[in-house]
């Protein structure tokens, strides 16, 4: 899936180039799309007792974006297990791949121990 992403002044820093940990928020934005677009709203899944954490997250930086940029965002499941998922992104340029991350988002519930996601997401997960 993929998402756009217009890069403004607020997003570099002093010298026009994206500072290296926005990139994080827009992971994050595009997992939350890709899961939207997949029928899974996560503050309804909050509202049911379950939510989603980040275990661990992998980012390479290949090429700085700058004030004015228009990125392209995209977004896959690599694996889908019983109570984790594996996102794997990019942020293009045009053609250039600038940034790319592996990160595992784990379910829990209330109390933060892993708990099994409900198997309806898992039934719109399953696919890709």
């Amino acid at each position: 899936m993929k998402m756009n992403k217009s890069i403004y002044y607020h997003d570099t820093d002093c010298g026009g180039i994206v500072y290296y940990a926005n990139y994080l928020k827009y992971f994050e934005e595009a997992r939350t799309e890709y899961l939207r677009g997949k029928g899974i709203i996560l503050n309804k899944l909050a509202e049911e007792g379950n939510m989603f954490v980040v275990r661990d997250v992998s980012i390479t930086y290949k090429s700085p974006a700058r004030y004015g940029d228009r990125l392209e965002i995209f977004s896959k499941i690599e694996k889908a297990k019983n109570a984790s998922l594996v996102f794997y992104q990019e942020v293009y340029r045009g053609k250039n791949l600038l940034v790319s991350a592996k990160t595992t988002l784990v379910c829990i519930d209330i109390q933060f121990n892993p708990v099994v996601m409900p198997q309806k997401m898992l039934a719109l997960i399953d696919g890709n």
